[in-house]
């Protein structure tokens, strides 16, 4: 028998289940303090953030407390192994797009008050990290967003610090991002895959069986919005600057962690027809759901009926 709980945070809502009811309290509690530190170090809505000080800081070197630290370090190996396409230097394109603000307020926004701004990315390679010394240095101008990678490294940790603190088997999911931690539940931790992770269970959807590792979940159909021109998402394509034009509504990736899934999710997203080949030669099973036609499965992700 499994229990979970739910609660908001990061802007979407927070899972936590765990395989032995009796540990539900203390792994929601160890979640939550989790979340609320990522939150306080890598949101780019609060002001009292250590990112929002790094993006303040005008080209100066800042201190970084630990956890920015590793989430900083997380999105800049993304990059590095999407040679790009998971770019944390897209926040000032993501801020001038329209997505300055939490989206609960972006959507509630009069389109026609926004003149959207399009405007070159800067390129991951200008962000100088010393993990020694635990400093960090943006130049003037370069805003950071991690949302590509630190949502998922939260339910990695998460997860992991549920795990320690209860002794069983555990999942946290935050939005679609989603990791699990300890032996999972005979048949595996059932998960319902949609387009947005808020659907009602008995919405249209298959269900997998996740036993280890991470799954995520990329898409452009929930965090959408209008400007006075033009229809934006908030997955940017740091080759151009502009929202990712691709034929993907939402790509689902199982990894050995959620940041992997993620990682690749969100490359998949942004490379739009040549995804499906780019993770068939990374072996990670994969789920493409297009805007039109059955989902595209790769990476031995099971076939689906038509």
């Amino acid at each position: 028998m499994t229990a979970a709980a739910s609660f908001p945070a990061l802007g979407t809502t927070a899972v936590v289940a765990v395989a032995d009811p009796a540990a539900l309290p203390d792994a929601r509690s160890a979640v939550e303090h989790e979340v609320a530190a990522v939150d306080a170090a890598c949101s780019r809505f609060r002001t009292d953030s250590e990112l929002c000080r790094v993006n303040a800081a005008s080209g100066r070197e800042i201190h970084v407390g630990p956890l920015l630290c590793e989430a900083v370090s997380v999105a800049l190996r993304a990059a590095a192994a999407t040679g790009g396409l998971v770019d944390p230097t897209v926040g000032r394109a993501l801020r001038l797009a329209g997505y300055d603000r939490t989206f609960r307020l972006v959507a509630c926004r009069d389109p026609g008050t926004l003149e959207a701004r399009i405007e070159r990315v800067p390129g991951w390679t200008c962000v100088e990290l010393d993990e020694e010394r635990s400093a960090l240095r943006i130049p003037d101008g370069v805003e950071l967003d991690l949302g590509a990678t630190a949502k998922a490294l939260a339910a990695d940790r998460a997860a992991a610090a549920a795990g320690t603190a209860v002794g069983t088997g555990v999942l946290v999911a935050l939005g679609g991002d989603i990791s699990v931690c300890g032996p999972a539940p005979a048949g595996g931790w059932p998960v319902r895959l949609a387009d947005d992770h808020a659907a009602a269970l008995e919405s249209p959807g298959p269900t997998v069986a996740l036993t280890a590792g991470g799954l995520a979940s990329s898409g452009t159909t929930v965090r959408r919005w209008r400007s006075a021109e033009a229809e934006l998402h908030h997955i940017v394509d740091p080759r151009t600057g502009r929202p990712a034009a691709t034929p993907w509504r939402t790509v689902t990736v199982a990894a050995a962690s959620c940041v992997d899934a993620n990682t690749a999710g969100t490359a998949a997203v942004v490379l739009g027809d040549e995804a499906a080949g780019w993770l068939e030669e990374r072996r990670l099973p994969a789920r493409l759901v297009p805007r039109d036609g059955p989902a595209v499965c790769v990476g031995g992700w099971p076939a689906e009926a038509a």
